[in-house]
């Protein structure tokens, strides 16, 4: 079977970008990262891309008229490196049509709760989490729609929150989380094997 071609988009470290690398490495994984886009200039992911010989492009907002010029750039690049498959990884811009229209399906994130609960930004979702006095967490992958974290559902992975459990330490037990939901995935998707239908992602046998 043909590798499947994926690029990250990424604006923070890219730590759940790793395991996908390592996992390709060690050939448990039949993918290629094309690229590691940001809109981050200092973004880490972007120096853990050319550290593993991952082509790393920053791609400033400020040169750009607004926000669906901006997408609108991305799927050109993306296109030009054939890209199937579409990670968002610590990606803080909204995704806007140019880039919703060309990878409708094919352009997943994950999220650091299990949605539809707790809602927003990498450590404050901890924070609200363990506010909340919830004995469980998670992670949530699912397909990026014009509707902010609230796309098609293709997996999700409860972690417990322990007594005395911090914001650092849930997010390195969801992170462990998000990197196994996203490495199944990837195989599932590569192997035609996510079908949406409406809101729902059925896994096929």
């Amino acid at each position: 079977m043909a590798k499947l071609i994926l690029a990250v988009l990424a604006s923070t470290k890219g730590t759940d970008m790793q395991a996908v690398i390592d996992s390709i490495k060690a050939k448990k994984l039949n993918a290629q990262i094309a690229c590691v886009i940001s809109n981050k200039e200092d973004a880490f992911a972007l120096e853990r891309a050319r550290s593993h010989g991952i082509e790393a492009i920053f791609l400033d907002p400020k040169n750009f008229k607004g926000k669906e010029e901006y997408d609108a750039e991305i799927v050109r690049l993306l296109n030009e490196r054939k890209v199937q498959l579409v990670l968002l990884i610590g990606y803080n811009k909204f995704v806007t049509a140019p880039l919703l229209d060309a990878f409708r399906n094919k352009m997943m994130n994950i999220h650091p709760s299990l949605l539809p609960s707790f809602k927003g930004w990498d450590k404050n979702v901890h924070q609200e989490v363990l506010d909340a006095g919830c004995k469980a967490s998670g992670c949530t992958l699912f397909f990026v729609t014009a509707n902010p974290d609230a796309g098609p559902i293709i997996a999700q992975k409860a972690v417990e929150v322990a007594e005395g459990e911090t914001v650092d330490s849930l997010k390195e037990k969801v992170q462990r989380a998000e990197q196994d939901v996203i490495l199944k995935a990837i195989k599932l998707f590569a192997n035609g094997k996510l079908k949406v239908e409406g809101n729902k992602v059925k896994v096929l046998k």
